[in-house]
Protein backbone atom coordinates (compact mmCIF):
# COMPACT_ATOMS: atom_id res chain seq x y z
CA UNK A 1 0.00 0.00 0.00
CA UNK A 2 0.96 3.51 -0.81
CA UNK A 3 2.06 5.89 1.89
CA UNK A 4 -1.12 7.73 0.83
CA UNK A 5 -3.05 5.00 1.30
CA UNK A 6 -1.96 3.72 4.43
CA UNK A 7 -2.34 7.51 5.58
CA UNK A 8 -6.05 7.62 4.29
CA UNK A 9 -6.63 4.37 5.77
CA UNK A 10 -5.53 4.83 9.44
CA UNK A 11 -7.06 8.76 9.22
CA UNK A 12 -10.63 6.84 8.34
CA UNK A 13 -9.98 4.03 10.77
CA UNK A 14 -8.98 6.64 13.41
CA UNK A 15 -12.86 8.21 12.71
CA UNK A 16 -14.39 4.99 13.26
CA UNK A 17 -13.35 4.81 16.47
CA UNK A 18 -14.52 7.47 17.94
CA UNK A 19 -17.43 8.94 18.25
CA UNK A 20 -19.56 10.68 14.76
CA UNK A 21 -19.06 13.85 15.96
CA UNK A 22 -15.43 13.76 17.46
CA UNK A 23 -12.58 14.88 14.87
CA UNK A 24 -8.63 13.57 14.68
CA UNK A 25 -5.69 16.32 14.84
CA UNK A 26 -3.69 15.03 11.83
CA UNK A 27 -0.82 15.10 14.09
CA UNK A 28 -2.68 11.81 15.69
CA UNK A 29 -2.88 10.27 12.35
CA UNK A 30 1.06 11.02 11.79
CA UNK A 31 2.27 9.74 15.33
CA UNK A 32 -0.01 7.02 15.04
CA UNK A 33 2.43 5.80 11.84
CA UNK A 34 5.80 6.41 12.70
CA UNK A 35 6.94 7.35 16.68
CA UNK A 36 9.92 8.88 16.37
CA UNK A 37 9.73 12.40 16.08
CA UNK A 38 11.42 13.70 13.00
CA UNK A 39 9.50 10.70 11.31
CA UNK A 40 5.93 11.84 12.50
CA UNK A 41 6.61 15.11 11.84
CA UNK A 42 7.99 14.02 7.70
CA UNK A 43 4.31 12.88 7.60
CA UNK A 44 2.34 16.10 8.23
CA UNK A 45 2.45 17.46 4.84
CA UNK A 46 1.01 14.17 3.46
CA UNK A 47 -1.40 13.62 6.29
CA UNK A 48 -3.16 16.95 5.43
CA UNK A 49 -2.67 16.55 1.38
CA UNK A 50 -5.11 13.16 2.83
CA UNK A 51 -7.16 15.19 4.35
CA UNK A 52 -7.42 17.35 1.45
CA UNK A 53 -8.20 15.07 -1.07
CA UNK A 54 -10.98 13.59 1.51
CA UNK A 55 -12.70 16.50 1.92
CA UNK A 56 -12.70 17.09 -1.92
CA UNK A 57 -14.87 13.64 -1.78
CA UNK A 58 -16.85 14.99 1.14
CA UNK A 59 -15.16 11.81 3.26
CA UNK A 60 -13.94 13.94 5.93
CA UNK A 61 -14.46 17.79 6.78
CA UNK A 62 -11.47 19.86 7.42
CA UNK A 63 -12.00 22.20 10.61
CA UNK A 64 -10.66 24.60 12.40
CA UNK A 65 -12.16 25.31 16.17
CA UNK A 66 -15.80 25.59 14.83
CA UNK A 67 -15.56 26.82 11.31
CA UNK A 68 -15.97 24.01 8.31
CA UNK A 69 -13.09 25.52 5.85
CA UNK A 70 -12.77 24.73 2.13
CA UNK A 71 -10.77 21.80 0.96
CA UNK A 72 -8.03 24.22 -0.68
CA UNK A 73 -7.41 26.40 2.39
CA UNK A 74 -6.10 28.42 3.14
CA UNK A 75 -5.60 26.94 6.81
CA UNK A 76 -3.60 29.10 9.07
CA UNK A 77 -2.62 26.68 12.37
CA UNK A 78 -3.88 23.74 13.20
CA UNK A 79 -6.86 21.89 11.81
CA UNK A 80 -8.91 19.06 12.80
CA UNK A 81 -10.18 15.91 11.05
CA UNK A 82 -14.34 14.76 11.04
CA UNK A 83 -16.37 12.58 8.97
CA UNK A 84 -18.32 13.67 6.10
CA UNK A 85 -20.84 13.00 4.40
CA UNK A 86 -19.34 10.26 1.93
CA UNK A 87 -17.48 8.71 5.07
CA UNK A 88 -17.44 5.26 5.15
CA UNK A 89 -15.95 2.82 7.74
CA UNK A 90 -12.76 1.49 7.80
CA UNK A 91 -10.53 -1.19 9.56
CA UNK A 92 -7.04 -0.57 11.26
CA UNK A 93 -3.46 -0.18 9.40
CA UNK A 94 0.24 -1.25 10.10
CA UNK A 95 2.49 1.56 10.71
CA UNK A 96 4.58 2.72 7.95
CA UNK A 97 7.11 0.15 7.93
CA UNK A 98 5.27 -2.72 9.12
CA UNK A 99 4.31 -5.53 6.74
Amino acid sequence: MSTAGLIEARMLAMLAARSPASSVCPSEVARSLATEEGAWRALMEPVRAVAVALAHQEVVIITQGQATCLPDGPFHGPIRVRRGPAYPHSTETNSIGDS
